[in-house]
């Protein structure tokens, strides 16, 4: 994990980016990557609204199975030309000042150091935001909202192999689970970190 934790996150929010330090190398990866693709171009917007407002932005990754692994090493094998996910990884290639968490299972919490950073961070809500909707992003959520985090899933940070998958997903995190789901394009940052202070 890199990054210095300073002072408590603005809003009591942290940015989380799952999954998207991403070879894309599995099942169905052709058939998501486009949507992978257009939901990085809002996760990178968001990302910049983030580091705008001082809201820590933390990678929740996958290892690949790849055990002996840690962040560089994870991005320099995904950058690789051979890797069908290396255009979206430089697009959102974790900087210097993010924290970054590798995961071995389907949540972001399971197995993690995640539970022991948020507290550390201030954070009481989360953006959830990458891939894939229907599973990572959902067990992730569902953590989270056992462990009473408020959360917000902009529809269009997230991506699933189809717009099916993700409106399905997008639906129970809205009703079991109360997160907000109004893409980026209808909720600012800014207005998300108001709403804790109100």
């Amino acid at each position: 994990m890199a990054g210095e934790i300073e002072e408590p996150a603005p809003g009591g929010t942290a940015l989380l980016i799952i999954d998207m330090i991403n070879d894309m190398q599995f099942d169905d990866a052709s058939t998501m990557r486009p949507a992978a693709e257009k939901a990085a171009e809002a996760i990178a917007r968001l990302r910049g609204e983030a580091d705008a407002a001082g809201v820590p932005v933390v990678y929740v990754n996958d290892n690949f199975g790849q055990w002996h692994s840690e962040r560089s090493k994870l991005v320099e094998h995904v950058l690789r030309e051979e890797s069908d996910g290396h255009e979206l990884v430089r697009r959102l290639a974790p900087r210097e000042s993010d924290l970054f968490v590798i995961k071995p299972q389907f949540s972001g919490f399971y197995s993690t150091n995640l539970p022991v950073l948020l507290p550390k961070l201030g954070a009481n809500r989360l953006i959830l935001t990458g891939v894939a909707a229907d599973i990572c992003v959902l067990f992730t959520a569902a953590d989270a909202h056992m462990r009473e985090y408020d959360l917000w899933v902009p529809g269009d940070a997230v991506a699933s192999v189809s717009e099916e998958r993700t409106s399905w997903a997008l639906e129970i995190m809205q009703q079991s689970m109360k997160a907000e789901i109004r893409p980026t394009s209808e909720l600012a940052l800014e207005a998300w970190l108001d709403e804790a202070d109100s």
